[in-house]
């Protein structure tokens, strides 16, 4: 409020009227009447909010828009490289291609192109629509109530006979838990029905439906049951708790097992390398004669202790060590050579 005592529009809030409790006819398959149900009127009791329901919907229609839509610009258009005709002289207009959008065959000027239409829409927004549909169904009479399918087997006949028999005229919305699937095939070649599940349930599914129909399994309770974000909290939940309560009882079982199973023998050692296995053996022939020479009481010699390993050689210490070996080799045929000569003097010295 400001000074002069007017209020600012932004810091007014519209009060809505309590929920409303409503109530909806309960019927068995036959058609005969059950009583009256009492709905949830945080569900089925509310004021509509019809904007909050318009941009809801718009938003779930555009999200189902496959976006594939594509038209070709002039670069992507086949042809068009050469110059039509030469810059001037010709009094016409200036062009560069024939695939221009103002030509007969060209490309197309700012068209479509593939995209995503999906609008971001807040939780609380979708669930707040789906309960102003909801309430809006309820307050004219549209919800339908029945005990139980009574279908064991995939049956349309029977389907069709529970719609004609609590005469619900035109568009019907089933609404199924997620494990009723003979149901759903039954009545999924119904051109007037339309099927979805309790957890995908959305505001679009019921404004375009002219009936409701729940089962005692699927009547929402309450908006903690139902929260409308395409979510099933209570199944969630109890599935959640199933699979731990499962690991829970596979851990203790197999603790048990450990328990009551006898000690497994250790599993054998790696088999050592090609490399390691003469070092290995050198060192147990070592150990053995320095045990033999200790029962002895000799004291080991010098050829007994163990070798050292040898230095790493460089490229010119092998190249030197080559040429040694030449020149040495050199040596020795000259030496043999100058035996062989002398002997042969002395023969004809003494012939």
């Amino acid at each position: 409020m400001t000074a002069s005592g007017t209020v600012l529009r932004h810091t007014m809030k519209k009060e809505r009227p309590a929920p409303v409790v409503r109530t909806a006819t309960r019927r068995n398959t036959a058609g005969h009447d059950l009583g009256k149900v009492d709905l949830e009127p945080t569900v089925f009791g509310l004021e509509p909010n019809r904007a909050v329901l318009h941009q809801v919907v718009t938003a779930q229609l555009a999200a189902t828009r496959s976006g594939t839509q594509s038209t070709r610009t002039r670069a992507e258009v086949r042809g068009g490289g050469a110059k039509p005709y030469r810059q001037k002289g010709t009094g016409r207009a200036r062009l560069g291609s024939t695939r221009s959008p103002s030509m007969t065959g060209g490309g197309v000027a700012l068209g479509p192109k593939p995209r995503s239409y999906a609008q971001h829409t807040p939780k609380k927004m979708v669930r707040l629509a789906l309960l102003s549909a909801l309430s809006d169904r309820a307050d004219i009479g549209r919800v339908a109530l029945i005990d139980d399918w009574a279908i064991e087997e995939p049956d349309t006949r029977a389907a069709a006979t529970i719609l004609r028999r609590l005469k619900l005229n035109g568009s019907v919305l089933v609404v199924l838990a997620q494990d009723e699937i003979d149901i759903a095939l039954s009545f999924r070649n119904l051109p007037e029905a339309s099927i979805t599940t309790h957890a995908e349930l959305s505001a679009h599914d019921v404004v375009r439906n002219d009936w409701l129909l729940f089962s005692d399994r699927t009547l929402p309770t309450s908006p903690a049951v139902f929260s409308g974000t395409h979510e099933d909290r209570v199944d969630g939940e109890t599935a959640r708790a199933e699979a731990r309560a499962r690991a829970t009882a596979a851990a203790e079982a197999e603790a048990e097992e450990e328990a009551a199973a006898p000690a497994k023998k250790a599993p054998p050692a790696k088999r050592a390398s090609k490399a390691a296995k003469p070092a290995k053996a050198a060192k147990t022939e070592t150990v053995d004669e320095e045990s033999g020479d200790e029962e002895d009481g000799d004291e080991p010699s010098e050829s007994d202790a163990p070798a050292k390993p040898r230095a790493r050689r460089t490229k010119k210490a092998r190249a030197a060590d080559e040429t040694e070996a030449a020149e040495d080799a050199v040596t020795e045929d000259t030496a043999t050579e100058d035996a062989s000569d002398a002997a042969t003097e002395e023969s004809d010295d003494e012939a």
